[in-house]
């Protein structure tokens, strides 16, 4: 093992032995082996900076390193974009440890040398965050490395494997030349993402929000504060914000919206799905911290005389989050509400039987005008998961369900 503060400034040499330079940075080709140092940048005592390919080194040790071509044979450095450099790209930089779903600094960075017959490879293993890679930092020029490591060995040492590294590039081109993907995070729960987000500044936001799929993104955006979706959403292009907000709730799209300047949010609106856009519209008509303004237009509503059988083709065929829904909302011919069944009554009756037949208790629901303390109070005094939102004339508009409570009630505190 060796890190990357004991290989900064080693001395190089050439086949003949003569000085080169120093060794100022490496470089891993992802194109090729995302593992594997393929290039040794050496600056010379006139300053220029040589790119010796891996091929090329024979020895590494803490001392020194050792090319096996002739000085005549390195040639200048070309710069590639498409090459990821560990001091200027990795090292000091902000990135995302998928394991413990939390953003961290580089401090060092740690390396196998693997020799071989021709040449001696460098492998990079770990990126290193802990107490000891600190300190190396600090002592680094001012002892001797093995004393260096003396001092450090007692102190503890936190590495993220290479594997699980998420670096952060916002500029998409290079994003795509380094490939650069954020896979694992879509794994990680909306929350745990929403708070990686949250450590993050708006460019670096941007870039992962841009690299995820639209669900993910979406669901990831719901869960950081509103002001963070406003600028986020800002600052993506409107296809793209668009995309975003048709795979967000309903009530959830129509608030952020309701946030951007009014431009953003129509410019926003006509690149989404006429349907999904209706849907938000609608939404928008409601005055804001009404039951109609925190409601969501996602249930299943289904015909007076339906039946069970109806009710779980209904569950099938239902295009919203499952979790979302826990009641049946029964409607007579002009769209009344008369009946709230609770999935629960699905799973102990019939496939035959109708659904009206399931509940006697009144149905409780709430006006759309009805404001944010009704609400609330009505949730705590009926202990209800879900709430039907009505017009007056007790038409269904709408549910407000528990979370969007729980999200009012924490605003308050």
């Amino acid at each position: 093992m060796i890190y990357f503060t004991e290989l900064e400034n080693l001395p190089m040499h050439d086949a003949k032995g003569e000085y080169l330079g120093q060794l100022v940075d490496l470089a891993i080709n992802p194109s090729q082996n995302s593992f594997q140092i393929a290039c040794f940048f050496v600056m010379t005592p006139k300053k220029k900076i040589m790119c010796i390919p891996h091929e090329q080194i024979s020895t590494i040790s803490v001392r020194a390193a050792q090319t096996g071509a002739r000085m005549e044979e390195i040639r200048d450095l070309v710069p590639d974009e498409g090459l990821l450099r560990i001091k200027k790209d990795v090292l000091d930089q902000q990135i995302i440890d998928v394991n413990d779903r939390k953003v961290v600094r580089v401090i060092d960075v740690d390396f196998d040398i693997q020799p071989s017959h021709k040449h001696t490879e460098l492998r990079i293993v770990a990126v290193n965050v802990g107490a000891a890679a600190g300190a190396r930092r600090l002592l680094q020029g001012l002892f001797a490395k093995h004393k260096i490591r003396t001092i450090t060995s007692i102190l503890p040492t936190r590495t993220i494997p290479w594997e699980f590294v998420n670096l952060i590039e916002p500029d998409s081109a290079r994003r795509v030349k380094l490939r650069i993907s954020y896979n694992r995070l879509a794994q990680l729960h909306p929350a745990d993402l929403a708070d990686i987000l949250e450590e993050l500044s708006s460019d670096e936001q941007r870039s992962v929000i841009e690299s995820l799929d639209d669900e993910t993104a979406a669901e990831a955006v719901s869960e950081i504060p509103t002001r963070m979706q406003v600028a986020l959403l800002n600052s993506l292009s409107a296809g793209k914000a668009a995309d975003i907000v048709e795979e967000m709730d309903p009530d959830e799209a129509a608030d952020v919206l309701q946030e951007l300047p009014p431009e953003t949010s129509a410019e926003v609106l006509a690149n989404m799905e006429a349907e999904e856009a209706e849907e938000v519209r609608e939404l928008l008509g409601f005055e804001e911290n009404t039951a109609g303004g925190f409601m969501t237009t996602e249930f299943i509503m289904l015909d007076e005389t339906a039946t069970v059988e109806a009710a779980i083709e209904g569950l099938r065929n239902f295009d919203g989050a499952l979790e979302s829904i826990h009641s049946i909302f029964l409607v007579s011919a002009d769209m009344v509400l008369t009946r709230v069944v609770p999935l629960a009554h699905l799973l102990v009756s019939d496939r035959n039987t109708t659904l009206n037949a399931l509940v006697s208790e009144p149905v409780i629901s709430v006006p759309f005008h009805a404001d944010r303390k009704t609400v609330i109070n009505m949730f705590h005094k009926y202990n209800l998961l879900a709430l039907p939102v009505v017009d007056d004339k007790g038409r269904l508009l709408g549910v407000v369900t528990a979370d969007d409570v729980l999200e009012l009630v924490l605003k308050e505190k």
